[in-house]
């Protein structure tokens, strides 16, 4: 019975310990060089939006692109109380993002939508902050979605 169980042990190990997998850094994969980015629509979102790409990307690449950014902003009252006075807005941030391979002469384009509210203080201040953070969490996340859809836009060509 021991014996048994020590076999049945080194089986699972040796099962488990050899499944070969490996994580990918996504730095490795940031093939591009960007030439150009083109914006309109907000210029708060644009601006954070561009320093993100152009961090990421990699100088004297193979992969020359240019990017075109179309952002809008709209701001909605989520809820409100009895008194209806407002107590929620919601933001609503897209970008609309076209891509050229300069390289192979390419393009595709891809929609990108991000949704968030934020709850209003008695103090204008506080709400306005609220507003600039859920903005910043907004952008980010935009940016990480534009790097991940051109790196796959990239890697499949």
């Amino acid at each position: 019975m021991k014996k048994l169980s020590t076999i049945a042990l080194i089986l699972i190990f040796f099962f488990t310990t050899n499944c070969g997998f490996k994580a990918i850094d996504q730095s490795e994969i940031t093939n591009f060089d960007i030439a150009e980015i083109e914006t309109t629509g907000n210029s708060i979102i644009n601006f954070k939006i561009k320093n993100k790409l152009q961090f990421n990307s990699k100088n004297n690449d193979k992969e020359l692109i240019k990017i075109l950014l179309n952002t809008t902003k709209d701001k909605n009252v989520k809820e409100r109380n009895i008194k209806n006075q407002i107590t929620k807005y919601e933001i609503n941030v897209s970008v609309n993002v076209s891509v050229n391979i300069i390289n192979k002469k390419i393009s595709k384009e891809f929609f990108i939508n991000k949704v968030g509210s934020y709850n209003v203080n008695k103090q204008h201040s506080i709400t306005i902050r609220n507003e600039k953070k859920l903005i910043e969490l907004l952008t980010d996340d935009l940016s990480d979605e534009i790097l991940y859809e051109l790196r796959s836009i990239l890697n499949d060509i």
